[in-house]
């Protein structure tokens, strides 16, 4: 079977041994295993029983990123955190796609209280044997416009931090969360990291590599999403969160595809659509 259900998790499997999992609690992407390596990171201290969003894998943060002073929500939204209706199996042949829902009526009265809009939003996660494709489509249900932020909170596994680099960034303005949002352009033709990086790059380009040593690499492709965000936590960060270990810092990387550093507008009745396309070298 290309796509089952069990135990609130779905495990997609194609034809040429790539696999994906996707838990319903987040509708996050746990794993993706392509030519016979996991692709993505998830803490070995990541919480599985739905009382915290999941460490790793691809989180979704909707509809704000971060935490906002005037709106009651927690860090990065509610949709990592709440559970997903699995639609099921959308296409099995060179693709398996499957795809999740989430609807304003399906949270609990608080959640909606703190952002009181009517909203549809459908997650499509499409498996092929080089390649993992994550689509995201919002529909206002309102008749009001509202704003909202989004972005593929996208955890690599990277076994040696001190090899990987990420090229396509030179020139584009970022903002530095780490230098309490200093803005500044990258003036480096790749990104390495070796401390601290929290930074959002506003108006990415939609092609970016990330080169994990060797002859690995990963394009990441993104469609609808303005901004790319690269995180890694270090050494203070790391030992500071309580859902991840205090050397996993060595073996991850997060390059985020979103639209986070600008409100997107959606009017009364319009579909907004945005995602990415992960693809092995």
């Amino acid at each position: 079977m290309p796509a089952v259900e069990k135990d609130k998790v779905v495990f997609l499997s194609h034809p040429s041994g790539a696999s994906a999992e996707i838990a319903l609690y987040g509708a996050t992407v746990t794993s993706w295993k392509a030519r016979g390596k996991e692709r993505l990171f998830v803490s070995n201290e990541a919480i599985r029983d739905g009382t915290k969003a999941i460490r790793g894998g691809i989180p979704l943060v909707f509809p704000i990123f971060g935490t906002k002073e005037n709106i009651a929500l927690p860090q990065h939204g509610f949709v990592r955190n709440s559970y997903w209706e699995y639609i099921g199996l959308i296409t099995d042949n060179d693709e398996v796609a499957v795809r999740f829902a989430i609807k304003d009526s399906q949270l609990d009265k608080k959640l909606r209280n703190g952002w009181p809009h009517s909203f549809r939003l459908t997650y499509t996660v499409i498996l092929t044997e080089n390649s993992l494709k994550t689509v995201l489509v919002l529909k206002n249900e309102d008749e009001d416009t509202f704003e909202f932020n989004t972005l593929l909170h996208t955890y690599f596994n990277a076994p040696n931090i001190a090899a990987v680099s990420v090229a396509g960034l030179s020139g584009v303005s970022y903002i530095d969360k780490v230098e309490n949002g200093a803005k500044s352009a990258e003036a480096r033709d790749v990104i390495t990291i070796a401390s601290e990086v929290d930074r959002v790059y506003c108006d990415a380009p939609d092609k970016l590599q990330i080169n994990m040593g060797g002859s690995e690499a990963v394009i990441i492709e993104k469609f609808g999403m303005r901004d790319t965000v690269v995180w890694n936590p270090w050494i203070d960060k790391s030992k500071a969160m309580g859902d991840f270990g205090d050397d996993e810092y060595k073996s991850m990387i997060c390059v985020e595809v979103g639209s986070v550093a600008d409100w997107v507008k959606l009017g009364g009745g319009q579909t907004w659509t945005g995602g990415q396309t992960l693809t092995i070298l």
